[in-house]
């Protein structure tokens, strides 16, 4: 962990910490591995997609703390933060990174409850007399 790389990256309510390490590609989430952790291909495609994008898949091992979140946030969450993570190793990768949509935060979060409403926008039935 001595010329590791740490960043961070969020989604929803799922954190993750990311530490980027020179390697040959292995990814550990929570002590397991990607695929394992993960379960689906299209997440696990996700999570290698900084990766990919730059062409450093075997260059680099990765190795996350995630709380928080589903599954698919959870993936999401590590995607940002190793593509942070690149960024801070090279900063010419991010050009690449940005334009591959993989530097910016989805902004979308859950919407809080309002009270006099049945649920976040649906109103109680309304009747006239």
């Amino acid at each position: 962990m001595k010329d590791s790389i740490f960043a961070t990256g969020s989604r929803k309510t799922a954190t993750a910490k990311v530490w980027l390490s020179p390697g040959k590609g292995n990814i550990k989430i929570n002590n397991q591995e990607a695929k394992k952790y993960l379960g689906r291909d299209d997440l696990l495609d996700l999570v290698v997609s900084p990766l990919k994008t730059t062409g450093l898949e075997a260059q680099y091992d990765v190795l996350c703390k995630v709380i928080g979140g589903g599954v698919s946030a959870q993936a999401a969450a590590i995607a940002l933060g190793t593509a942070r993570a690149l960024v801070q190793k090279n900063e010419e990768l991010r050009k690449t990174l940005k334009s591959a949509g993989l530097l910016k935060r989805d902004p979308r979060e859950k919407e809080r409850m309002k009270y006099g409403l049945a649920k976040r926008r649906k109103r109680f039935q309304w009747t006239k007399r």
